[in-house]
């Protein structure tokens, strides 16, 4: 692969990059808004522009190391009907919005290799289909990722809003631990996501190419 093919790859992965991440902090956003917590809404995350979520350090960790972070959304426990319960829900709303994505443009990649390829130059179609590819891939990535129960994913808050109290036993060693838990992420993560990551591209890819005749 020579420079210029790298810049390409680069470029073209950006789009998913800006889709997943802003979508999974505006869904965190937008549950945290119905359920009474109303400040992601003062501070202006209510909204699907990326400005508003894009971490610009993450973002770029993200295109050099492929491990980086968006605009964490901030949100009042405090606020909520039923603490555990609806902070459960805003916990699953942004890896489900990644999930939901993945499926959504795994449809559309369908729908295009379907009929695109009849219409577009191959040069045009495969840069898009890279593209739609990269959305694919990153989203399932990240909805897996996210999953995982360590301080400062939505797991780690999804473990405690389930098992509360034998959560607190092992909370404080999660704590005390997260630096070395973060560099083992950041070294090995790619082995802990990669194979469920597959299953479920592949799953998506095979349903896609099954429902509209792409084998």
């Amino acid at each position: 692969m020579n420079y210029m093919d790298k810049i390409l790859d680069v470029l073209l992965v950006i789009p998913a990059i800006l889709i997943a991440f802003t979508f999974h902090e505006y869904a965190h956003a937008r549950v945290a808004d119905r359920l009474g917590d109303k400040t992601a809404r003062f501070q202006g995350r209510l909204t699907l522009n990326p400005a508003a979520h894009i971490d610009p350090i993450g973002f770029l960790m993200i295109l050099i190391f492929k491990f980086g972070w968006a605009k964490p959304v901030q949100t009042n426990p405090s606020a909520y009907k039923n603490y555990y319960k609806d902070d459960l829900k805003v916990s699953l709303a942004g890896p489900l919005a990644n999930l939901i994505i993945g499926v959504i443009t795994a449809i559309i990649y369908g729908l295009y290799v379907r009929f695109a390829i009849t219409i577009l130059p191959i040069s045009y179609f495969s840069v898009i289909k890279s593209m739609i590819l990269n959305t694919i891939v990153i989203n399932v990535n990240i909805f897996i990722f996210n999953l995982l129960p360590i301080p400062g994913l939505d797991g780690f808050h999804i473990l405690e809003d389930l098992m509360p109290e034998k959560f607190y036993a092992i909370k404080d060693q999660l704590y005390r631990y997260q630096m070395i838990i973060l560099f083992a992420i950041i070294f090995f993560g790619g082995v802990l996501i990669s194979i469920p990551s597959e299953i479920i591209i592949n799953l998506l890819l095979k349903l896609s190419a099954f429902v509209f005749g792409i084998f």
